[in-house]
């Protein structure tokens, strides 16, 4: 496995800024906002595939730094019920795919989307019970009539452009958990798999180590991000886990993001790892921060510090038992 970083936490820095203080930290990738939540400031597949320059010196700059990219990411909501919304996630997609083809890069990060209650919504429902009995004729219909369609028909899409699309499990989503991940890809086609992100599997009460166990038996383990949770030991008792309360009212919430190893410690981090192992995961673990209590900066280097640490003892082992 290799270390790498999702450079959108370094969006105030140029693309060739970033690069270079992202290899100077030791890693060795870097995944690409290109489009959606993200945002693309420094990687705009519209603009790269217009002009052959452009794309030329993004690529140069890329080889020059020594970094690989592990993943674009263009995270959105494709299944929007408000068509232009929809549509402008769902280009955002086409674009970063094309963008990945030319580069070589095999995996697309996004989310699977979530569709409204009927084909007359505003606005996306997400269904988190089975009971009023309506809920599960809404979940039925936004899986068969909407996220189905959509994602076998982009499975074709992105295997004719030898590239893969690894779908991040997060509440508010259709796809939020292993189960619901394995659903999309055994229904609509193997270029679909998962962009492992333990910190949305934490605060529900999963347990990484076993969610890694079950899709790595399937193969569906695309790409990992690297970020945790901290759940709360007094709000969560009194509130659960579903909570809306704003991000930055950390002192109320149930569960906040942390960065690696502030939410579960060593141990825990050192099972994730060992886990991917297991399952035969060697691709890039890709540090991202969105811990509210840390700088971007203190909040990379500890996790590069933490991670750093436990992948040289995997790569050690692995000579060792060579």
């Amino acid at each position: 496995m290799k270390l790498g970083v999702f450079a959108v936490l370094f969006g105030n820095k140029t693309l060739a800024e970033a690069l270079d203080y992202i290899a100077s930290s030791g890693l060795e990738a870097v995944e690409l906002g290109a489009g959606g939540f993200p945002g693309n400031a420094h990687c705009n597949p519209a603009e790269l595939l217009a002009d052959e320059a452009k794309l030329k010196e993004f690529q140069t700059l890329i080889e020059k730094s020594g970094l690989t990219i592990s993943a674009l990411s263009c995270h959105g909501n494709p299944l929007h019920p408000n068509k232009e919304v929809a549509k402008s996630y769902h280009d955002a997609f086409v674009s970063t795919v094309k963008l990945a083809e030319r580069l070589g890069v095999q995996n697309v990060v996004t989310f699977s989307g979530c569709p409204g209650d009927s084909d007359s919504s505003l606005h996306p429902s997400w269904v988190t019970c089975a009971w009023p009995d309506e809920f599960l004729d809404v979940l039925k219909w936004q899986w068969e009539e909407k996220a189905i369609p959509y994602w076998a028909e982009q499975n074709k899409f992105v295997k004719e452009h030898n590239v893969r699309v690894a779908i991040e499990a997060h509440p508010g989503f259709l796809v939020y958990n292993t189960e619901s991940m394995l659903r999309l890809r055994n229904t609509c086609g193997e270029n679909i798999g998962v962009n492992f992100d333990p910190s949305h599997l934490f605060w529900q009460g999963m347990d990484p180590v076993a969610c890694i166990k079950e899709l790595g038996k399937e193969g569906a383990i695309f790409h990992v991000h690297a970020k945790d949770v901290s759940i709360d030991a007094q709000n969560t008792p009194k509130n659960g886990v579903l909570d809306a309360k704003s991000y930055r009212d950390e002192l109320n919430r149930s569960w906040i993001f942390r960065t690696v190893g502030y939410g579960h410690g060593e141990q825990t981090w050192r099972e994730i790892i060992s886990a991917l192992q297991l399952v035969g995961y060697d691709g890039v673990l890709s540090i991202e921060h969105e811990d509210s209590l840390m700088s971007v900066e203190e909040g990379f280097q500890k996790a590069v510090s933490l991670l750093k640490h436990e992948l040289i003892k995997e790569r050690v082992g692995e000579i060792w038992w060579a």
